[in-house]
C-alpha cells in the first residue's frame, strides 16, 4: 500500500515537472518567434554566437517545440527529459561563462524570462537542470518497472555526468574557439615616455558605479547612479573625502537617467530623456528648474551657467546631432547638421564622448568607432577634424531593424577604437581599445592604456599606462592641472602628469617641458 502511494506521488512529480518543461520551451519559443527579428539581433550581439546567427535563432525555438513535444507524448518522454536536461545544462553555461568571460551580455530567453537578473536567471536555470535530473530518475524507475538495483543506478547517475560535462564543455569549447583575440594593427606604433606619469594616490570608494561630475578648484567631483541626489567631493590628494546630499525646489522628480554636472559655483542635475534641467549654486546645494520646455537630448555638459553642449537626436533627420541648448528666458535648442558626418545609419556609426574645454573654450567630440575627434567652437562652428594614430576611419558596425518596435540596434559586435575621453587644456586624453605595433599583449591584458594629443599642433605626443585594480580596468577618465583621475571598479587612483600640463593662461608665454625628447618607441 505504501510503495503503490509512493509510486503514484511520483507520477504525480513526473507530471508537473513534464508539463512546466512544456509550459517553459513553448512560452520561451513562442515569445522568440514573435520578435524573431530582435531575437536574431540578440544572438548576433553575441560573440560566442554571432557566427552562427541564423542557425541559433532558427534553431533554438525549433529545438524547444521539439522537446515539448517528446515530453508531452509518454513513449518518447525519457528522450525528451534527458533533451531537457542537457539544453539548461548549455543554458545555464552560457549565462555563467558570458557573465565572468565576456563583455557582452546579451539575453535572447524572450517573454517575462527576459526581465530577470542574471544572478535570478542563473537560479531559475539550476531550478530546472535540478527537476530534469529528478524527472529522468523517476522515468528510469518507471521504464524498469521496478526500483532500479544500484549497480544501474550507478550506471544512469555516471551517464548524466557524461551528458552534464559534454553540454557544458560544448558551450565552454565554443567559447574558447570564438573568443575574439587581441588585434594588434601594425600600420601604427606607440611612444612611451622613459618616465611615464605615475600613479600617486588611490582610494577605495567602497562601491562600484561612480562617473566623473566635475573637476574644478582643486577638487573632484563624483555622482552615483543609484544614488542621484548623492555627491561626492574629493580633493587632489584623496585625503579630504566629503559627501553631499543635493536639493531640490520639487518634491520628487522622476529618475531614469539623471546626470550631475559641477562648473563652480553652479551645478546642474540633467535627464535628457525625460527631460528636465535643474540649477543651483554651490553654496548651498539647491537646484531649481531651469529648462521651460521640453527638449530631449543624450549627452549634456555645461558650457557656462545658462548654456549646455548637448547631442540630440533631430527630428529632421532621424539621426544625431550636436548642438546647445540656452536656458536663459525660454528655452532653445539649436542643432548642427554638419558636425557629424554619418557613414551609415547616423546614429550607431556616429557614437561618441562629449566634452566641453572650459580653458580653450572648445566643444569636443570623439568618435568611438572611428580614428576621429571633432573640435568645434561654441557657436558650433568646426575648428578641427582630428585624427588619432588608430587607422580605422570607416566604422564597422552592422544594424538590424526591429520592424516590429520601429527600432535599430547592432546586429553584431562592432570594432570599438575609443573607448573613455577627457580634455584640459589644449590635450586630449583617449583610452584606446586598438593594440598597436610592438606593444605588449602581457601589459595590455593587464592595464588600459591613454594616448594623449594636442590640439592645438593636432598632433599625437605620446602614450601611457593605467594599471588594472583586481581585474578591473578604466571606466571612466578626466584630467584636472598636471593630475590624471581615474575610476577603476571600486578605486579612484590619481597619476602624476609631467609639468606640461600644469594650465597655463592664454596671456602667459610658457616654455613647452622636454619630455617629448624621452619618447621611446616600444
Amino acid at each position: 500500500m505504501a510503495t503503490k502511494i509512493y509510486n503514484k506521488r511520483k507520477g504525480v512529480l513526473l507530471e508537473v515537472i513534464c508539463y512546466l518543461y512544456v509550459f517553459l520551451f513553448v512560452y520561451a519559443a513562442t515569445s522568440k518567434l514573435l520578435v524573431f527579428d530582435e531575437f536574431k539581433i540578440q544572438i548576433g550581439q553575441s560573440h560566442m554566437l554571432t557566427l552562427f546567427t541564423d542557425v541559433v535563432a532558427w534553431g533554438i525555438p525549433f529545438l524547444e517545440i521539439l522537446i515539448a513535444l517528446l515530453l508531452i507524448i509518454p513513449r518518447f518522454r525519457l528522450l525528451g527529459m534527458y533533451a531537457s536536461f542537457c539544453l539548461m545544462v548549455m543554458f545555464t553555461t552560457y549565462i555563467a561563462v558570458i557573465l565572468n568571460f565576456s563583455d557582452d551580455i546579451p539575453c535572447s530567453c524572450g517573454g517575462v524570462i527576459e526581465k530577470l537578473g542574471w544572478t535570478e536567471h542563473l537560479i531559475f536555470n539550476a531550478v530546472f537542470v535540478i527537476l530534469a535530473f529528478i524527472g529522468i530518475i523517476i522515468l528510469y524507475d518507471q521504464k524498469k518497472r521496478i526500483n532500479t538495483p544500484k549497480h544501474t543506478k550507478k550506471k544512469l547517475y555516471r551517464s548524466l555526468l557524461i551528458y552534464t560535462i559534454s553540454s557544458a564543455g560544448f558551450i565552454i569549447l565554443l567559447f574558447v574557439f570564438t573568443k575574439t583575440e587581441l588585434e594588434r594593427d601594425t600600420s601604427f606604433k606607440r611612444g612611451f615616455l622613459y618616465y611615464p606619469p605615475k600613479k600617486i594616490h588611490e582610494l577605495d570608494l567602497e562601491y562600484n558605479g561612480h562617473y566623473f561630475a566635475g573637476a574644478a578648484d582643486g577638487q573632484i567631483y563624483l555622482g552615483y547612479p543609484r544614488s542621484p541626489l548623492y555627491l561626492k567631493v574629493l580633493d587632489t590628494t584623496l585625503q579630504n573625502v566629503q559627501d553631499l546630499h543635493l536639493k531640490m525646489d520639487k518634491d520628487s522628480l522622476p529618475m531614469r537617467s539623471p546626470q550631475v554636472r559641477v562648473i563652480p559655483p553652479y551645478f546642474f542635475l540633467m535627464d535628457g530623456t525625460i527631460p528636465y534641467v535643474l540649477r543651483g549654486n554651490t553654496k548651498d546645494w539647491k537646484a531649481h528648474a531651469v529648462m521651460e520646455e521640453p527638449l530631449y537630448f543624450t549627452n549634456a555638459e555645461p558650457i557656462d551657467s545658462v548654456t549646455l553642449a548637448i547631442r540630440s537626436i533631430s527630428s529632421k533627420t532621424n539621426e544625431f546631432a550636436l548642438g546647445t541648448i540656452k536656458l536663459s528666458d525660454s528655452s532653445k535648442m539649436t542643432l548642427s547638421h554638419n558636425l557629424l558626418k554619418k557613414q551609415v545609419d547616423g546614429v550607431f556609426d556616429v557614437d561618441g564622448m562629449l566634452q566641453y574645454n572650459k580653458q580653450q573654450e572648445q566643444l569636443i567630440y570623439t568618435y568611438r568607432y572611428r580614428n576621429q575627434y571633432i573640435v568645434a567652437n561654441d557657436s558650433l562652428q568646426l575648428e578641427l577634424l582630428g585624427k588619432t594614430i588608430d587607422t580605422i576611419s570607416q566604422a564597422q558596425i552592422e544594424v538590424g531593424t526591429i520592424a516590429s518596435k520601429n527600432q535599430q540596434k547592432l546586429s553584431a559586435p562592432a570594432v570599438s577604437v575609443n573607448k573613455l575621453s577627457t580634455t584640459f587644456g589644449k590635450y586630449l586624453f583617449i583610452n584606446s581599445e586598438r593594440l598597436g605595433s610592438k606593444e605588449s599583449e602581457v601589459v595590455w591584458k593587464k592595464s588600459s592604456v591613454i594616448d594623449v594629443y594636442d590640439m592645438e599642433k593636432n598632433s599625437y605626443q605620446f602614450s601611457f599606462y593605467v594599471d588594472d585594480i583586481e581585474g578591473k580596468k578604466l571606466k571612466a577618465i578626466r584630467v584636472l592641472n598636471d593630475k590624471f583621475f581615474g575610476l577603476i571598479g571600486n578605486h579612484i587612483v590619481v597619476y602624476q602628469l609631467g609639468d606640461r600640463f600644469k594650465y597655463i593662461t592664454p596671456d602667459t608665454t610658457a616654455t613647452q617641458s622636454s619630455e617629448q625628447e624621452h619618447l621611446e618607441a616600444k
